[in-house]
């Protein structure tokens, strides 16, 4: 990264580390264009029905979304965006952000300004080690990928497992977190399947003819969120891989809410692991998808992401009401230490104090067909779940 974006950032900070102001400016960066336009917009529908179903949240104080789109996940645009909004538009908060490899990438900036960041999705479990800046309400993917492990092995009874992955961060976490918890708990991965980037949406065809010939009881996937998830599973059910007697497995990525009817026939018998999908059945979810409809169309479903964007605007309000309105970044993150509630679509959630991650329950939910379409049947919880990969302290976890 430029020498000269961080001298900028770290001057910024220096001058204007405190704001005492009644408007608080929040800096949302995310993809409004480009492959992750779709999931942009969901975290800003999440956003936007946060502020419209708690109309009193940030009372008496004001608050001001300066919205900016990074396109790509290379990260080279998300840089120029963040300082942006902290050395031009001198936001108080930044928040946003889908893709891991743009977080990792603002990273350094955002320690050298001494700005809040709040993210909203990136998944890639070691990113809140990069600054003691950074939280995130959404997830790591150790929180579902470490449990599905657990469970395809223990519950499922399967012996032998190939996981396929998009090659970027969160796609290798996602690989080692279901390694870890399936072979901690009897089972053998006997493939990793590498299957192209985030940028673009591969011919998944040689990658998952690799897998059939392998053989496994299970294949674990992740792909991000999207379009990347509708090819792979239309791909598993034309080459007859469930007919093989190969069961797909994954995180929640993979039964993307506003995605799911598109998947088809082949994504019965699915089984996943995640932290939200549309159908719980809790007072605050039914309230949620109820105002989503209602502000989207019918058939507009919030997925994952919107909730993460929910969230975020909660803990977001948290700090500001903590703060009485006067954003001292040091100030703010120790106020989200421990911080908990219990009105989030997806069931309670708290920010561990120590590792600034989330806690939440993970849902064991089927794909079935009901009255023609496709619904999560929800098989069991596991509650308060913390961030595995910095419980076991793996690899860059550990530092």
């Amino acid at each position: 990264m430029s020498k000269r974006i961080v001298a900028a950032a770290a001057a910024l900070a220096l001058g204007t580390g405190i704001a005492h102001a009644q408007e608080v400016k929040i800096g949302v960066a995310l993809p409004y264009s480009g492959v992750g336009a779709e999931l942009g917009q969901q975290v800003d529908r999440g956003i936007e029905l946060f502020l419209k179903m708690n109309p009193d949240a940030f009372k008496p104080y004001t608050v001001k979304l300066i919205k900016r789109d990074y396109k790509a996940p290379d990260g080279v645009t998300a840089k120029t965006v963040v300082q942006e909004l902290f050395v031009q538009e001198k936001v108080d908060i930044l928040t946003g952000f889908i893709y891991s490899p743009n977080a990792i990438a603002v990273a350094p900036i955002v320690h050298a300004a001494k700005r809040p960041f709040i993210i909203m999705n990136a998944g890639t479990a070691w990113i809140t080690n990069l600054s003691p800046y950074i939280s995130r309400v959404s997830f790591s993917m150790w929180h579902a990928g470490f449990a599905m492990g657990k469970a395809a092995a223990e519950i499922m009874k399967a012996k032998t497992a190939v996981v396929g992955y998009t090659d970027f961060p969160p796609g290798k976490d996602s690989l080692d977190a279901f390694k870890k918890g399936f072979e901690a708990h009897g089972g053998k991965v006997i493939d990793e399947v590498p299957m192209g980037g985030a940028g673009s949406v591969p011919d998944f065809t040689p990658f998952l003819q690799r897998v059939k010939d392998k053989k496994p009881d299970v294949l674990f996937i992740f792909v991000p969120g999207g379009a990347h998830t509708s090819a792979v599973v239309k791909a598993y059910g034309a080459m007859g891989l469930r007919d093989a007697g190969i069961r797909l497995v994954g995180p929640g990525d993979l039964t993307q809410d506003n995605k799911l009817q598109d998947l088809g026939a082949a994504a019965v018998g699915m089984v996943t692991m995640h932290h939200y999908n549309a159908d719980l059945d809790n007072p605050y979810n039914k309230a949620f998808v109820a105002a989503y409809k209602k502000a989207h169309g019918e058939k507009e479903m919030p997925d994952f992401t919107a909730v993460g964007g929910y969230d975020g605007m909660a803990a977001i309000a948290h700090i500001v009401q903590t703060l009485k309105g006067k954003m001292d970044p040091d100030k703010a993150m120790e106020a989200l230490k421990g911080w908990k509630w219990d009105k989030s679509p997806r069931g309670p959630i708290m920010i561990d104090a120590v590792t600034r991650d989330v806690i939440m329950n993970e849902y064991l939910s089927e794909v079935v067909m009901r009255d023609g379409r496709l619904v999560q049947k929800n098989l069991g919880m596991i509650p308060a779940v913390k961030d595995q990969c910095k419980e076991l302290k793996v690899g860059r976890c550990g530092n």
